[in-house]
């Protein structure tokens, strides 16, 4: 069996695109996008533990790990959803499960919400929620530059774009010795790969969380119209998702099937055996599988 991550570049209209690609090319696909701020390096583990059924494709976005950053590109969850659509008809991709984290929570359902009869399954594993009332402490302190004037919400926001806060959102405040488990390497590699515009790009992205709050019925509906089978793997010890995060998909979704890991936010550096067991289960009942 071939474990090996191919690592790619593919032209996605003006973007030159990274990303890595494992499993056999006529398998059935899962497509990973990844969240902030991270890459698609973040399922560099977790793709050769599925290759000898699913075929696996993570990209990086624009502006993000090893992909261009273009001046004339919509950076917004619009113009990112956007982007991945280009992507799989790029790579001829016609139906996915689909894998939704972080920051790839709202613009990968942007991505169903377009063309749900792609979407054959859904893996939800700390995704960023559409449940106003189930958000964890952490986004308070985004909500509250809200209130300010745009210049000085966005020059707040500019202020935790730094190396440390980076640590910080990849430990995300985890037990000890789920701490030692986060390996440094994806804040110090995320952060090398920083520049001004990058900056600003980020910027421009968490503000658009303000906007986003609007789509959240979009989002639910499209929950609660397609019922899509989905698998909802959480880590509780999550400030910006916690446990109540992850059961506030069952009001829409309540035929989903839900498992609390004793993990926080980046579960496939902590409880990688687990998430994979759970997966190749879900995705084996639901997705078919090479064979």
């Amino acid at each position: 069996m071939d474990t090996r991550v191919r690592n790619r570049r593919i032209q996605v209209g003006e973007v030159d695109t990274f990303y890595r690609e494992a499993g056999p090319v006529d398998a059935p696909v899962v497509l990973l996008p990844h969240g902030y701020p991270c890459s698609s390096y973040e399922f560099r583990e977790l793709m050769p533990r599925l290759v000898d059924r699913w075929r696996l494709v993570a990209p990086d976005y624009p502006g993000c790990g090893y992909s261009a950053t273009p001046e004339d590109f919509d950076y917004s969850f619009d113009g990112y959803a956007a982007f991945l659509d280009r992507f799989v008809k790029t790579l001829g991709i016609r139906r996915f499960a689909l894998y939704l984290h972080d920051f790839g929570s709202p613009i990968g359902a942007r991505l169903a919400i377009g063309a749900p009869e792609r979407v054959t399954a859904l893996i939800i594993q700390n995704g960023d929620i559409p449940y106003e009332d189930a958000l964890g402490p952490k986004y308070a302190e985004i909500e509250r530059t809200w209130t300010l004037p745009a210049e000085q919400m966005r020059a707040q926001l500019a202020e935790a774009i730094t190396e440390n806060i980076f640590k910080e959102e990849f430990l995300n405040a985890v037990r000890p010795e789920l701490a030692e488990c986060i390996p440094p390497d994806l804040w110090k590699l995320h952060w090398s790969l920083v520049t001004p515009r990058r900056k600003e790009i980020a910027v421009d992205l968490i503000a658009g969380l303000k906007e986003n709050r609007a789509w959240f019925p979009e989002h639910r509906k499209y929950l609660a119209t397609h019922r899509p089978p989905t698998l909802i793997v959480w880590g509780p010890q999550d400030h910006y998702m916690p446990e109540e995060s992850g059961r506030a998909y069952l009001r829409d979704l309540p035929d989903a099937e839900l498992h609390f890991l004793d993990g926080g936010h980046w579960l496939l550096e902590t409880h990688l055996d687990e998430v994979v067991a759970l997966m190749r289960d879900f995705l084996g009942r639901r997705h078919g599988g090479y064979s």
